[in-house]
């Protein structure tokens, strides 16, 4: 009951990220928001972890799989997910980022011996299949021209649900042998450092145009998209199988796709419910086989 209650606090802080991450581009460079967010994060996890007197550097021969795991459970949002924004909604990109459930199962049979039986291999069609109506769906409301323009995001927004399937089996495989409150602090820390040099070479700062909605953003995405997020999801999947754990992110597309119509007026039709439909489901049913 811990790990599930884990996961829904996780699935429910990332579900609020969808769009802050849309409006936070209202008032800062994206590259550059994920990074301050990541550095005021990893403040306040030093100071939980010298309060608990926790080791802060890991012990020898764990930075390899730190490092890895780092890439793919961090670096995949940090410098993948802001690029799919620009392209997508945010209800959008939100559906597609949580076919990863289904990408996790099927890699959890290669790799931890999670065999799958038909339903994993149903859900990934399932799940597949909302991907498509979501993005083919284009063409029924609008011309071609719409839908090639949302590819880019497509595929940036696939590529972040891959790397952290990968990111869940590789941690479930290679646990970093380290308290969970430091070792987030540097995932994030070692996450982040390729999206800084993003930041650094392609984005321009300037914190006299960011108003009151641009902090209240980072304070969330630093306090309750970080910080909260990741602590819970690291013990979760300490506590649940890959794909039990993987199954309940399934609130997270649910909490972004409704909170994107609320926030930002997304328009949220029939296409977007039943390719929701279709992937939360391919999700559940992948999950149990």
């Amino acid at each position: 009951m811990q790990g599930y209650a884990l996961v829904l606090a996780s699935a429910l802080a990332w579900g609020g990220n969808w769009p802050i991450m849309k409006l936070l581009m209202l008032d800062w460079p994206a590259f550059a928001f994920r990074v301050l967010c990541a550095a005021c994060s990893v403040v306040v996890l030093g100071c939980v972890a010298l309060a608990q007197g926790q080791a802060l550097l890991p012990r020898p021969g764990q930075w390899g799989r730190l490092s890895i795991s780092a890439l793919l459970n961090v670096t995949s949002w940090g410098a993948l997910a802001p690029i799919a924004i620009f392209w997508l909604d945010a209800s959008e990109a939100a559906i597609i980022a949580y076919t990863m459930p289904v990408w996790a199962t099927m890699l959890a049979w290669p790799f931890l011996g999670e065999r799958p039986g038909w339903q994993r291999f149903a859900g990934l069609g399932m799940g597949l299949a909302g991907v498509t109506l979501l993005m083919a769906g284009q063409l029924a409301v609008g011309p071609p021209e719409a839908l090639l323009d949302k590819l880019p995001g497509v595929a940036a927004i696939l590529g972040t649900a891959l790397l952290f399937a990968g990111g869940v089996v590789f941690t479930k495989r290679y646990p970093v042998a380290m308290a969970p409150v430091p070792l987030v602090a540097w995932q994030l820390i070692i996450g982040m450092a390729p999206v800084l040099a993003i930041s650094l070479g392609f984005e321009r700062l300037s914190l006299s145009g960011v108003t009151a909605r641009g902090w209240l953003c980072l304070a969330y995405g630093s306090l309750a998209g970080q910080v909260l997020a990741y602590l819970a999801w690291f013990r979760a999947i300490r506590l649940l199988p890959a794909g039990n754990a993987a199954l309940g992110a399934l609130l997270v597309p649910v909490v972004g796709v409704l909170g994107s119509g609320l926030i930002l007026g997304e328009p949220l039709g029939v296409r977007h419910a039943v390719a929701l439909v279709l992937t939360l489901g391919g999700v559940a049913l992948a999950s149990r086989g």
